[in-house]
């Protein structure tokens, strides 16, 4: 039986179950947005969150149950370094339905610098600036977090190439615009993608051997001990990791510091660094000790 806590709440007995709990449509889009980045968040509660999410997704009303549906988020596993700004749910949900639906996207973009100062303005002719950001058409593709910030990978029509956008600095334009094909993502992978786009941006540069496998352990397990790799859910007990090195043999080796099974992904280099380290391996444990 519940009875009124000391601060005015809901005071449970030992055996009762919770209360109904009342949320409006911005409160029940905020909690799916924090249940959906938890499962990746490598805090221990990524189970958890995933089983929360789905309770929550199945008492969504329909008309916020379509609208969840279409925000696919991919997180990809990087230290934060500085607090990130906040991206509106409004915004992320316009950004999930255009990805969802495969629609062009129009969309004003404020610019680093303008960001920085608090300003909205665009470098024009000459330098000048106007009031208005810049505009852009793309294709959007993927909705991605990374780092504790919201980005969004596009193909840029004016552009002709791939740009990553920070969902904080976008300001949707309505209506949509006509549908369009998917493009081939380079590499076909977007958590390596936006990696490869980030990595270096401190002046470090990208690591001589780059590799990929597949690990018998979630990715909740693995997450939280990778600071420059990617991690990706690849099923309920396996997670794909990619990770860079100096040398082939030191990288199959940081691979099995995990004590799991692994599955070769590639490249072939990092399949014979996996070999030669077995051969010598398997040397050390059954050569006999010279130190007795």
């Amino acid at each position: 039986m519940a009875s009124k806590g000391p601060d005015g709440g809901y005071r449970l007995g030992a055996g009762t179950r919770l209360p109904p709990l009342l949320f409006d449509d911005a409160q029940a889009v905020a909690l799916v947005i924090a249940l959906k980045v938890a499962t990746t968040s490598g805090a221990g509660i990524e189970e958890a969150a995933a089983r929360a999410l789905t309770t929550v997704e199945q008492v969504m009303p329909a008309r916020l149950r379509h609208r969840i549906a279409n925000l696919h988020v991919t997180a990809v596993e990087r230290p934060a370094t500085r607090p990130a700004p906040e991206a509106d749910s409004t915004v992320l949900m316009t950004l999930g339905a255009a990805v969802h639906a495969r629609e062009t996207l129009r969309f004003d973009y404020l610019s680093a610098s303008a960001s920085a100062s608090g300003s909205r303005s665009a470098p024009g002719a000459g330098g000048d600036s106007t009031d208005v950001p810049p505009s852009r058409r793309v294709e959007p593709h993927h909705l991605v977090t990374w780092g504790a910030r919201w980005y969004l990978v596009a193909w840029d029509l004016d552009r002709g190439d791939w740009r990553v956008f920070r969902a904080d600095r976008i300001t949707p334009r309505t209506p949509t615009g006509p549908g369009f094909v998917p493009r081939e993502l380079p590499g076909g992978d977007v958590a390596a993608f936006v990696a490869g786009r980030f990595q270096g941006a401190d002046g470090s540069g990208d690591w001589p051997c780059r590799g990929e496998v597949i690990l018998g352990l979630p990715a909740s397990v693995v997450a939280p001990h990778v600071h420059d790799g990617v991690v990706e859910e690849f099923g309920p007990h396996r997670c794909r990791l990619v990770l860079g090195s100096w040398s082939w043999p030191a990288l199959a080796a940081a691979f099995g510091r995990f004590d799991a099974d692994i599955e070769v992904v590639g490249p072939a280099e990092l399949r014979e660094a996996f070999a030669r380290l077995a051969r010598r391996y398997g040397a050390a444990a059954t050569a006999p000790s010279s130190h007795r």
